[in-house]
């Protein structure tokens, strides 16, 4: 069939945030009205020449050839379908090379976005449902309780914060957790060395040095239990500082009570059961290698003693009861711990993908160019708290976010305290203050934004105009890849992609004054609305604030 006398073309009903949807929805009902078996996912890509249309589609190439047809010709077909009117916004559909379908839409989609920005306002507009309800774990910063959080801290807890933000916005339930380290030999370290420095003594070799150790010890009382009031102090210590980032978790887990409430003895029960577990030369091993770990992994030394690869094994099995995906943000010294605890989890039943682990790289604080010299407070850290003392929360967390955790990160403290254009938080902060400042002169002004169904949105045609509404549009396509590729990095760069196409808006475009006719007014005031609306939900999966003023 080419598609004549073969009756109107039927398309799903047209959403204004999913004009992919629409023109997927529509392909997909064009090639059955051609006899031609449509594939499970319609390629449709936003052509980086704006001369080859707003939309393209490679399908009449791909499927082509199952079909039995000529791809240009089966191009044609669905172009004269598809070019009849009945997909909205739908100009025009053009032929291009071998069998590429470009697609010309009209400014009014663009109008539709707006729309759907203000009608779901900052509480909603750009969710999916990715998740589908699906109940996520997320474990970041779990540092030892022995002492300050770091600088290099501050990366995972922002980044752990802000990623189960955005899985919240991609319909995913969401919960956080801190595994607290409160057994071992460190913990025994550290409360030497406050008795050490307590007693006016240089701490054991191999102790915990710094101000800070010193300070603390001059606040321990001489009859406390240095070990439950030091884990006390540094617990205090730590959630202060997190709080401080506007980082609070839902669940603090203890290794210690994990261990007392004969958890490890579950677990080992559950991948002896799966027959996983072996003796040798006295000690307890777990197969691991069955599952593409390089080597097997002893879980009980030959002295009775669990490793510590035990009791982490016994706190991810619990942490399913929490959870059915579990995500580990972890620093760059963990690269060796992923694929053993892969092999755990699949071991004790689960999907390996049911574990994502992120590794984080290494953070340089630098102060206009220059590297920032160690603590004198903590001797061998850099204290995360001095960090926000210096830059501020907000600017503290949007330039941990800045970038990919797999990458270096310089954080340079002297650029993040500017009040210029130059420091990226200032930036897209001060597009949101702009806002504010056009919603207020409205206001002194006597100028009321009317009912939107009243709006004449076509009068927004100006490319400033339109370009605002392009980058709201993307909103969702950056919430499903931040979530599925664990990246709030992406976020951050479409919340500075908004705030620079307002800044150019905003220069180009008087919204009220001489020359600017009333109606063009009251479009315009909701397209500054729209772009709170954006500028608020971007922002706000960061963790970052929305002033209103600068």
């Amino acid at each position: 069939m080419n598609g004549k006398g073969s009756g109107p073309l039927v398309v799903a009903p047209y959403h204004s945030h999913m004009i992919r949807d629409s023109l997927a929805s529509a392909i997909r009902t064009a090639l059955g009205s051609l006899g031609v078996d449509a594939p499970s996912e319609i390629s449709l890509e936003r052509p980086r020449n704006a001369e080859h249309g707003d939309w393209s589609s490679n399908v009449a190439l791909a499927v082509a050839k199952t079909a039995g047809r000529n791809p240009r010709e089966l191009a044609g077909s669905l172009a004269e379908l598809l070019g009849s009117g009945a997909v909205p916004h739908v100009t025009a559909v053009e032929i291009a090379g071998p069998g590429f379908l470009n697609f010309r839409l009209a400014d009014t989609w663009l109008h539709d976005v707006l729309t759907n920005a203000v009608v779901s306002g900052p509480d909603q507009f750009g969710r999916v449902d990715l998740g589908h309800g699906r109940t996520v774990n997320v474990e970041f910063v779990s540092a030892n309780p022995t002492g300050p959080l770091h600088a290099g801290h501050g990366r995972g807890a922002c980044f752990g914060d802000s990623l189960a933000r955005i899985l919240g916005w991609a319909g995913y339930v969401p919960n956080t957790e801190f595994y607290v380290n409160d057994r071992g030999t460190q913990i025994a370290t550290y409360a030497a060395s406050l008795v050490a420095r307590r007693a006016g003594e240089q701490p054991p070799e191999g102790g915990y040095v710094g101000q800070y150790i010193i300070d603390w010890a001059a606040e321990m009382p001489a009859d406390a239990d240095p070990v439950e009031w030091g884990l006390v102090k540094a617990h205090d210590y730590q959630v202060a500082t997190l709080a401080a980032l506007n980082i609070r978790f839902d669940r603090w887990s203890s290794e210690r009570e994990l261990v007392a409430s004969g958890a490890m003895e579950v677990a080992l029960e559950s991948l002896r059961a799966g027959g996983y577990i072996y003796e040798l030369d006295g000690a307890t091993w777990l197969r691991t290698t069955d599952f593409g770990d390089d080597k097997d992994r002893v879980l009980i030394r030959s002295d009775g003693q669990p490793t510590y690869f035990m009791p982490d094994i016994a706190y991810h099995l619990d942490k399913f009861n929490r959870g059915s995906l579990l995500i580990n943000v972890l620093g760059a010294d963990h690269h060796g711990y992923v694929a053993r605890m892969k092999a755990a989890v699949q071991a004790l039943g689960h999907e390996p993908d049911d574990l994502d682990i992120v590794i984080g790289q290494q953070v340089m604080l630098m102060r206009d160019g220059v590297e920032v010299k160690l603590s004198k407070r903590s001797g061998d850290i850099i204290e995360l708290q001095d960090v926000i003392d210096e830059v501020g929360v907000d600017s503290t967390r949007f330039t941990y976010l800045l970038q990919s955790m797999d990458t270096r990160q310089v954080f340079d403290m002297g650029v993040v305290v500017k009040q210029s254009m130059d420091n990226p938080v200032f930036y897209v902060q001060y597009a949101h203050a702009r806002v504010c400042a056009i919603q207020r002169q409205a206001v002194e002004r006597g100028v009321v934004r009317g009912p939107l169904g009243d709006t004449d949105l076509s009068l927004l045609s100006h490319q400033r105009e339109l370009d605002v509404l392009r980058v709201l549009y993307q909103l969702p396509d950056a919430v499903r890849m931040a979530a599925t590729d664990r990246a709030p990095h992406k976020i951050t760069t479409w919340v500075r992609e908004l705030a620079g196409v307002f800044h150019s808006f905003y220069h180009d475009c008087y919204v009220m004054g001489d020359g600017v006719s009333a109606e063009s007014t009251q479009a315009r005031l909701w397209l500054v609305e729209s772009a709170r609306v954006g500028l608020v939900v971007g922002l706000t999966l960061l963790g970052v604030s929305t002033p209103e003023k600068m």
